[in-house]
């Protein structure tokens, strides 16, 4: 009995091991080709435990596991050009998934890696080829999801060839290029300052008219003014001479006496012209006596002076 144990325990070893060779998991991110000889005998796209030929070290069945999820890779620093000639650079990914295990194990041999390098190609391509075909703003506008779209609909038929299906396509970065982007500061620079040149121009243009017409204001208003005043003094000097003449024929004698009062005023002022009179001239009759002197009798001429005797300021 003792010389059977090592037996035994080799034959549960192998069979332990054929177990185990027979069989695979398949988790719910996965899918499983099952391979016999190199060829696809079967596909399994469900999670659960499968059983399959043992040993296949000899090449009898092996299974090769693959991605049943949505996956990304990302493509960056693409260089595109316009239709105006100036370039961007862009970033994208792509989200894809496996659809047809079989056609992907046949196209790429189940090689995730090589799936990207490819789809990578098609991708530059189309990205250059939705660019090239819009004007420099298009890319910077709402037309942008329209040109993701149209990426990912150039995309798709590459992708079946190869048993992907695309899920989506995203433009995550569009800049300028460094050279365009100084251009373009460049030409906005040179906008902005013409627009500040063409403020400032409207700006001195306005303030001339509005300085011309307050000129204008100004002389009307000084013209009107003197009108005014050539007016008031014109009426007060005929108020004045109204009165005057009023004064006059009321009491001459007085009249005389405030006028010759007026003129003492104006002649003898310290800092007026020197002046020599004789004393009995008619300029000082009122000096001589408080009365009043007659009037002279229309027509005579005053008593002429003698020689000056006297002198006053």
């Amino acid at each position: 009995m003792s010389n059977r144990l090592p037996v035994i325990g080799v034959i549960a070893a192998v069979i332990l091991f054929l177990v185990y060779s027979s069989i695979f998991v398949v988790n719910e991110r996965e899918q499983a080709i099952v391979l016999r000889f190199g060829e696809i005998v079967d596909v399994k796209t469900e999670p659960g435990i499968y059983f399959k030929a043992p040993f296949g070290f000899f090449e009898a069945d092996n299974v090769q596991i693959i991605e049943d999820r949505v996956m990304r890779f990302d493509l960056d620093d693409i260089r595109v050009q316009v239709s105006g000639g100036k370039f961007y650079e862009v970033d994208a990914f792509v989200a894809f998934r496996i659809s047809d295990p079989r056609r992907f194990r046949a196209a790429v041999s189940g090689q995730v890696l090589l799936a990207e390098q490819r789809l990578r190609t098609r991708l530059d391509a189309a990205l250059r080829r939705v660019y090239g075909l819009r004007g420099f703003e298009a890319a910077l506008s709402e037309e942008r999801a329209s040109m993701m779209r149209e990426v990912r609909d150039q995309l798709r038929p590459d992708a079946t060839s190869l048993g992907l299906e695309i899920e989506d396509v995203r433009i995550r970065r569009t800049d300028l290029t460094a050279e365009v982007s100084q251009q373009t500061f460049d030409r906005m620079k040179a906008e902005r300052l013409a627009e500040a040149e063409r403020l400032r121009a409207r700006g001195r243009e306005a303030a001339q008219r509005i300085r011309a017409r307050a000129d204008r204001e100004v002389v009307e208003t000084v013209a009107e003014a003197r009108r005014e005043s050539e007016i008031l003094r014109g009426e007060g000097e005929a108020q004045r001479n109204a009165i005057f003449a009023d004064a006059f024929q009321r009491d001459p004698e007085f009249f005389e006496f405030y006028r010759s009062m007026n003129a003492y005023i104006q002649s003898l002022d310290p800092n007026s012209t020197t002046m020599v009179l004789s004393p009995n001239s008619e300029f000082f009759r009122f000096f001589g006596n408080s009365a009043p002197a007659a009037p002279a009798a229309p027509g005579t001429a005053p008593a002429a002076s003698g020689q000056a005797a006297g002198a006053s300021q």
